[in-house]
């Protein structure tokens, strides 16, 4: 095993997540077509395109496409009606608590379950009151929600189930996309995830007649050139992030594929290490697309705590991030709201979770010298 005091840091840094980049002439063959068009924006031929691309490739018809994920969810939500308290996670981007909070919508925080820190149906069940609306579950890393527990507890009690799938866009299960799941998915393509439109975002729905809804809800609440019906915002995606998004599609199968061996190298080489947990495989029917690399440290095990190794990382140009970490309702601007649930489960992975660097561009051989680092400190 290397000597670590032999082990020198990584001239480049090695950051969490890196935009992948298509082929610089596919996009600027694409920018021509724009200039030509001079249409940048509002529906243009690019969008129309992309749409209907990403609707095959979903195989689904009911999407709507913005110009970024938080801004999607927000408008979703407005468009379901959605009010009162809404039962969700503490541990996810606070972005999802943001949209429930831009839509006067009172969150309740309920714990996780602890392989895959999605939120677990059995406290999402005690959480329920005669002022809940839906539930706003995430697919936190791209690991899928139980889907038919919370499936059955909307079900039963006549709630919305909406999903945040920021981190899930290319998992399926048994071959079906995970956006066909719920009432309302949100995804985000932002520049840090695993697929992007440099920066933008989707939703896809079940009913068909919420597409009317988001549509003037995204565009100012315009119907027509002298009609506006509702007051709405600007979210719409441009012809820029269009492109790009359509120029990206055809490369998720290799961006996966290659997420997938950075996963089985780190898997390898640090499942057996003392004090460093890492989630358990899924299941075979699901096609997850190893958006993130999450471990648990534990301190007595590992010899140093999450945050010791967080920092000594850094000493080598290697950047991870605790992620997520604090918990939404821990954030100042929502320690007012009150919060039955002691979240144990929640609290403990906040403290202990660590998301290693995972992106196409990383070669297997620095996430090999990467994981000696890590191995090397423990001794």
């Amino acid at each position: 095993m290397a000597n670590i005091k032999k082990i020198k840091p990584f001239e480049e840094p090695i950051y969490v997540a890196r935009p992948f980049m298509p082929p610089l002439d596919e996009y600027v063959r694409g920018l021509e077509e724009i200039w030509g068009n001079r249409w940048l924006t509002n529906n243009g031929p690019v969008l129309q395109r992309y749409t209907k691309e990403m609707r095959d490739f979903l195989d689904l018809e009911n999407i709507a496409m913005f110009n970024n994920g938080t801004l999607a969810l927000q408008i979703g939500l407005q468009g379901l009606g959605i009010s009162g308290e809404v039962i969700t996670t503490p541990f996810s981007f606070v972005a999802t608590t943001h949209a429930l909070h831009w839509n006067k919508i009172r969150p309740v925080f309920c714990d996780i379950e602890p392989d895959h820190y999605t939120i677990d149906p059995e406290k999402v069940e005690a959480a329920v009151t005669p002022w809940t609306t839906a539930i706003l579950a995430v697919h936190v890393f791209g690991y899928p929600c139980n889907l038919d527990a919370l499936a059955d507890i909307a079900r039963r009690y006549n709630l919305k189930l909406i999903y945040d799938a920021a981190h899930a866009f290319g998992v399926k299960i048994d071959g079906k996309s995970i956006a066909q799941y719920g009432d309302l998915t949100m995804f985000s393509f932002h520049a840090t995830k695993l697929y992007h439109s440099l920066e933008g975002g989707m939703l896809t729905f079940q009913n068909p007649s919420l597409k009317t809804e988001v549509d003037y809800l995204k565009n100012f609440g315009f119907k027509n050139e002298v009609e506006v019906v509702m007051p709405g915002t600007n979210a719409k995606m441009n012809e820029m992030q269009a492109l790009m998004g359509l120029t990206m599609l055809k490369y998720v199968p290799q961006l996966i594929e290659k997420r997938r061996a950075i996963t089985e190298l780190y898997r390898e080489q640090l499942q057996s290490i003392p004090g460093i947990h890492l989630p358990p495989l899924l299941s075979d029917e699901i096609d997850y697309n190893y958006a993130y690399f999450p471990i648990e440290i534990d301190e007595q095990e590992f010899r140093i705590s999450r945050d010791q190794l967080y920092k000594k990382l850094k000493e080598y140009n290697i950047f991870t991030r605790r992620y997520f970490y604090p918990l939404i309702c821990d954030f100042a601007c929502y320690r007012n709201v009150p919060v039955a649930d002691p979240l144990k489960t929640a609290r403990r992975v906040a403290k202990r979770i660590l998301t290693l660097p995972i992106y196409y561009d990383l070669a297997l051989e620095d996430v090999q010298k990467l994981c000696d680092i890590i191995i090397e400190m423990r001794r």
